[in-house]
């Protein structure tokens, strides 16, 4: 076989490695009972059924070709008797190693018929339940005045999931959640983004797998984290945001799952769809039914699903029609609003979903109180502050907010912003051993501080040295009196003192402000995958070239196999003048070409030369 057909057999039969040390492994690990049947669980009804016939075929002696199994399955009763049908599933059989596909007949290897012979035992179908069993009944369908209400439904879930999503994008560039090694995010990072999504715990694991299918999210040392494309994506508007969830989620779809959902709107996927897969398959669908529930739960967080039942949307996306589905989807859900109301007491209310661009902007200045419908958010020294950390300045803060206001802007608001603005900078930090501070001298010579924070404010400073909220950072005052030191990077402390409401900004080794960024994006490093199947594939070949011929080999492994069974075997031996003698023997050892063995009939040892022997046969 070609390597690269031989590498997807062992892939797609899930061969290990362990115990294989050349081809007599494999065929042995590939024709083992065990192995047989997971294959076999993986084969649909009507692949077994032309198996199993054909099984019966070579097994009566018959000439299985694929015209005897057609005619066969057709006696039988079987719907699936077009020979151009058997010869694909003969084919599907033939890539799998499990039948011979030669000179038009399909022959079971005889390891697979033995072992699809047992199944009526087990209670598993034989060959003629296997081509006569008719499929449970077609899937239910809600009436059709019923879709109206799940398509409603698909639309609150979609706003809803797609709102919770941006809300973890947000919250994971400015504080990323840790990856436990064993799995999974740790409890204290559940509970934090479950509340900045309003959903329950459960819901949390879920929502992180469908933005990372996205490529929203992804893993950057050992962080979730957001990455560019989730970036791009808050800009867009509900709809697109939808559409690439609802097109990750289809593209992840295993073809073979994909084939059996319904693809058209109001039919339900329950216990009717359970009942089709485990006729589907009967050997065991268990990992069919595994698939399928992990992509029915999102499929009802995406609206694909209502209540286990296609949306019109859904069936669209089913149906690989992203458009449509799109264009479904735009009708029912709410309008996006581009302006706002400015309130006295600083709160800003949006009457409905913002745009997103304005939405993104808002976050920036603003601090988001409630996330419904309508969402709400709190102006605050500090969020202004982060704002102008930004680049923002009072100038750009207030024609923003007027090109949005439907109230103009509030007194207060004009004086938070200008007061801020204005107080801006009082806090100084930047990196420890350049520009204007480079001189500071720690308290002591042995620590290493990487950062400072100054200020003209004597007693703006010594409130910022005991405030115990910037404990974590480890502030100590320099020899100057005048600096405060630690030993975490300028932009942690930054954040630090901006998060504790201090008017701080960052500096350069000139003393010039400049604008840091909070937002962290994933550095995602792709990791090379260890290809087993092609690491088994080379070493299986490198042995194969040892210069031990085939027939060699194969000779070995028989008189070995013999050894290790206490077999006897009758040995067929060329003799010098052409003559064949057949011994009886009880095979001892084999060693520098020679085989070594008890001959049975004349009772004495026999040591013969491997090259002379023309075959082997067990006795029983």
């Amino acid at each position: 076989m070609p390597d690269a057909e031989l590498r997807r057999v062992i892939r797609a039969r899930g061969v290990t490695a362990s115990g294989i040390h050349d081809f007599f492994d494999l065929a042995e690990a590939l024709l083992d009972s065990s192995s047989v049947q997971v294959a076999l669980s993986h084969l649909d009804r009507a692949t077994l059924a032309v198996l199993a016939v054909a099984g019966q075929l070579t097994s009566s002696n018959s000439v299985p070709s694929l015209n005897a199994v057609a005619n066969r399955l057709c006696e039988l009763g079987s719907v699936e008797v077009a020979l151009n049908d058997v010869a694909r599933r003969v084919d599907t059989l033939h890539a799998l190693l499990l039948a011979d596909h030669t000179d038009g007949c399909a022959i079971p290897y005889d390891a697979v018929s033995a072992h699809l012979a047992t199944w009526p035992a087990q209670g598993l179908p034989g060959a003629v339940e296997l081509a006569t069993a008719l499929p449970p009944a077609s899937l239910p369908a809600v009436p059709h005045t019923e879709i109206t209400f799940i398509d409603q439904l698909a639309a609150e879930r979609v706003f809803a999931v797609v709102s919770s999503i941006a809300e973890l994008v947000n919250e994971l560039s400015r504080e990323p959640a840790r990856q436990l090694s064993r799995g999974g995010l740790g409890l204290p990072d559940t509970k934090r983004l479950a509340a900045v999504m309003s959903v329950e715990l459960d819901l949390v694991a879920p929502i992180v797998a469908l933005a990372a299918r996205a490529d929203l999210l992804a893993r950057s040392d050992g962080y979730w984290m957001e990455t560019e494309a989730g970036e791009a994506w808050l800009l867009e508007r509900t709809t697109l945001r939808w559409a690439a969830l609802a097109a990750a989620w289809q593209t992840a779809l295993p073809p073979i799952v994909a084939e059996i959902l319904p693809q058209q709107a109001g039919l339900h996927w329950g216990d009717g769809l359970t009942a089709f897969i485990a006729w589907l398959y009967p050997a065991g669908g268990e990992w069919m039914l595994s698939q399928l529930t992990e992509f029915a739960r999102d499929a009802e967080l995406l609206g694909i699903t209502t209540h286990d039942t296609t949306s019109t949307a859904g069936a669209s996306v089913l149906r690989g029609d992203l458009e449509a589905a799109v264009a479904t989807m735009a009708t029912a859900l709410p309008t996006e609003v581009g302006a706002v109301y400015l309130q006295h007491d600083l709160s800003i209310v949006a009457p409905g979903p913002l745009a997103p661009s304005i939405d993104s902007r808002l976050r920036g200045l603003a601090d988001v109180e409630s996330r419904e419908l309508a969402t709400s958010y709190r102006i605050t020294a500090a969020s202004v502050n982060r704002a102008l950390a930004a680049g923002e300045n009072a100038a750009t803060l207030l024609a923003f907010l007027a090109s949005i206001s439907l109230t103009g802007i509030p007194q207060p608001v004009d004086y938070l912003i200008n007061e801020s603005a204005s107080r801006y900078g009082r806090v100084r930090v930047g990196s420890q051993g350049g520009g204007p501070h480079a001189q500071v001298r720690p308290p002591d010579g042995d620590t290493v501080y990487l950062s400072y924070v100054s200020s003209a404010d004597a007693a703006l400073l010594g409130t910022i040295a005991v405030d115990q909220t910037l404990a974590p950072i480890g502030l100590v005052r320099a020899d100057d009196g005048q600096h405060l030191l630690s030993r975490f990077a300028g932009d942690a402390v930054f954040w630090a003192l901006s998060d504790a409401r201090y008017p701080v900004a960052a500096e350069d080794d000139l003393g010039e402000i400049v604008h840091l960024r909070r937002h962290q994006i994933a550095r995602v490093v792709v990791t090379p995958t260890v290809d087993t199947a092609l690491t088994l594939v080379e070493k299986l070949r490198l042995g194969a070239e040892s210069g031990v011929s085939v027939a060699d080999a194969w000779l070995a492994r028989q008189l070995d196999t013999a050894i290790k069974a206490k077999q006897a075997i009758l040995v067929s031996i060329a003799m010098p003048g052409g003559a064949v003698v057949d011994y009886l023997l009880e095979p001892a050892s084999v060693s520098n070409g020679r085989f070594r063995a008890r001959d049975r009939r004349a009772d004495i040892e026999r040591t013969l030369p491997l090259k002379s022997i023309l075959s082997i046969t067990p006795v029983p």
